[in-house]
């Protein structure tokens, strides 16, 4: 969902102009109007929205957003915090406020203390990347029963009774990264595959659609084994470097979460980085750069900014308007990147 603001900075026209053009009241040149409703089409602007602000005001709606806590780490998370910190901005026009809140990648427990903690703030809905455990199955179940509207971002968690799914298909990304590398070697290598956590259902649902594509369809590539590195690039670079030390054969690397600078660091310590194909995820600067170096072939990028803004519209959409998502999973584009195209 748009707001007026954003139209108007698109259109270089004050809001007051925007407005003016919404409501028929005339005095505006008419080559800005039309300027102004090709941009209300394209965004798909709601005017009964910004009729209704006076009652949005006064609801003084306040959302919740939990997301992993590696942003520092994972300059992806980045972008998806800048995603939610601009729409939050946007929305304090309407007097909505949104509360982040970081948790660790495998860390239920305090993920489950942030949803508490959002509870007792009185959040209005959440937008949360949950951890595939029973716990925050069990809790997100009884939030949604209540009536609170929750959102799964990034990561989903089907059966948590949440009103809609926004990211990645993770399971399609992971036969992308397989049909990319079937292309990028030849149809011939040894892949071995480093995952981020097997807690977090995007990370097994790219393994699972990679490995169960290749199978199926590129028989000469040979999945040799597999390491876990918890997002982090430390971990990373110790299990990469492990696992290449271990299996001399292994010629190609699929990267299936972050962790990349650990991973390629690994390769280029050990004088491999001419001699493996390796397929990663995202287009964050630093995975653009090993890109442009020639040590990752390829990336398959997700639209992290959307994932950030588009949880918040949905929840805003639902309990000012009644709108019940038009879509229950509101997959982002998949990207592919190469150094020809950055």
């Amino acid at each position: 969902m748009a707001t007026m603001k954003e139209i108007a900075k698109l259109a270089g026209v004050s809001r007051g102009t925007v407005d003016r053009v919404l409501n028929n009241r005339g005095s505006v040149n008419p080559d800005t109007e039309r300027i102004i409703r090709e941009i209300v089409k394209e965004m798909n602007y709601s005017p009964n929205f910004a009729g209704k602000s006076l009652a949005v005001r006064k609801k003084k709606l306040k959302f919740g957003y939990i997301l992993f806590g590696i942003a520092d780490l994972n300059s992806f998370f980045a972008d998806v915090v800048t995603g939610i910190t601009t729409r939050a901005s946007e929305l304090s026009d309407f007097g909505v406020t949104v509360e982040i809140r970081e948790s660790g990648i495998d860390n239920h427990e305090q993920q489950l203390i942030y949803i508490d903690e959002l509870i007792e703030l009185g959040i209005n809905g959440l937008a949360i990347t949950p951890i595939n455990h029973p716990n925050i199955t069990k809790k997100l179940k009884e939030l949604s029963g209540s009536g609170l509207p929750i959102i799964t971002a990034n990561s989903d968690m089907p059966d948590c009774g949440r009103l809609a799914y926004v990211g990645s298909n993770y399971y399609k990304c992971g036969e992308t990264a397989a049909g990319l590398m079937n292309l990028i070697t030849g149809g011939v290598a040894n892949i071995g595959i480093i995952l981020g956590s097997p807690q977090v259902l995007c990370h097994s649902e790219r393994s699972a659609g990679f490995t169960a594509c290749a199978a199926n369809n590129f028989p000469n590539l040979k999945i040799i084994d597999s390491a876990v590195n918890n997002d982090d690039d430390e971990i990373s670079y110790t299990v990469t470097r492990d696992l290449l030390l271990k299996y001399p054969k292994i010629d190609a690397l699929f990267l299936a979460s972050a962790g990349i600078n650990g991973s390629c660091k690994a390769v280029c310590e050990l004088g491999l980085n001419d001699k493996l194909s390796i397929v990663s995820y995202d287009a964050t600067e630093s995975t653009c750069h090993l890109i442009n170096e020639g040590v990752i072939s390829a990336t398959i990028a997700q639209e992290p900014i959307k994932q950030g803004v588009m949880p918040l519209d949905l929840l805003l959409d639902y309990l000012c308007m009644g709108t019940i998502p038009e879509k229950e999973l509101n997959y982002t584009e998949i990207e592919i990147k190469i150094k020809e195209s950055l």
